[in-house]
Order: structure tokens, then sequence, then C-alpha cells
């Protein structure tokens, strides 16, 4: 069986590898490049444990071949934290117990930060729109809705202070200008 050379970006990183024609972005992620936090939950695009970011569309990787991410972007759960910090939604999952087995917890990541990135500030119905894709067999939905939502708010008030810090700095220079 012949293999295919590919060269992508995941999470920032130019990556190269060999794969299958028949084998999936999932596969290629967790055993050719040993990212294995995107599970395979179903194999047919209906659970969303494989949710990732292909060139900034949420998409499952169990449904899309490893040779389709030629010369695109790839972003994963691993890419979601930045070193030792979590990201607001990763540390809100935690503080809200939006989680039990951890089969889901990646894709709902994923999907969420993808949701924020669009709609900061999102109701809660089309939170539980958005994340309809993705299923969890553990727990109710309440607490990962409640944990997104609460990370919005956090990512909105951190975003308005940046802002506001900014908008003083400029001033200041402008001041002394």
């Amino acid at each position: 069986m012949s293999k295919q050379h590919v060269t992508t970006t995941v999470n920032g990183d130019e990556v190269e590898f060999l794969c299958a024609t028949e084998q999936t972005l999932l596969d290629v992620l967790r055993d050719e490049l040993h990212l294995t936090g995107s599970k395979e939950g179903c194999a047919s695009g209906d659970c969303g444990a494989c949710s990732v970011m292909l060139d900034g569309r949420l998409v499952c990787a169990c449904l899309v071949l490893g040779v389709e991410a030629e010369g695109r972007q790839v972003e994963t759960i691993e890419g979601m934290a930045s070193g030792d910090t979590l990201h607001p939604l990763q540390q809100k999952f935690l503080e809200h117990a939006a989680l039990q087995c951890g089969i889901c917890t990646p894709g709902f990541l994923v999907a969420a930060k993808a949701l924020l990135e669009i709609n900061p500030d999102p109701t809660e119905t089309e939170l539980r729109y958005w994340l309809a894709g993705n299923l969890c067999r553990c727990t109710g939905y309440d607490k990962i809705v409640r944990a997104v939502l609460d990370a919005a708010a956090q990512m909105r008030a951190t975003a308005t202070k940046t802002t506001a810090t900014n908008r003083g700095a400029q001033g200041a220079v402008a001041e002394n200008a």
C-alpha cells in the first residue's frame, strides 16, 4: 500500500507525515502525530468527540481524510492551552465539573471555542444549538452549558479590560507626542 506525503500546520507548527489515502485525519492525528486528545466515539461524525478546526472551520476529524490536510491549518485540543496556562474554557470546565469520563470533552471544548470566536456572547439557546453535534453519555449538558457561558463572560470581561488598557496607553502616547 502506498502512502502519501502530507505537509500541514497543526496547532501553529508545520508538520509532515505519511498516510494511506483512506486514513482519516483523526487516525493521522492520533497514530502518526501522537496527538491523542481528539477521541473516536462513533467514526461516523455523529458524536463530535473528534472535533477539530480545519482552516477555521469546525469539522469531525473522523470524516476528513488525512490527505485533505495538505497545506491546511489544523487546530486540535492540544493547541488550546498556552503552555501551562489553561484556556478559559478549559478552566471553566474544571470549575463547573463539566466532564466525567473525558471522551467527549475535547470535542466540546474545540466546538465551544469555535463558537466563541464568531459569537463571544451567545445566548443559552444559541450555545445549545451550536453544541448539538457533540454528544455526552455521562453528564447532563447543563454543567457544560454553564461552563461555556461562564468562560464567555470571563473572556468578554478580559477583552474589555485589554481594550480599555490599550486605549489608555494610546492616549498617553498621543499626549506625549
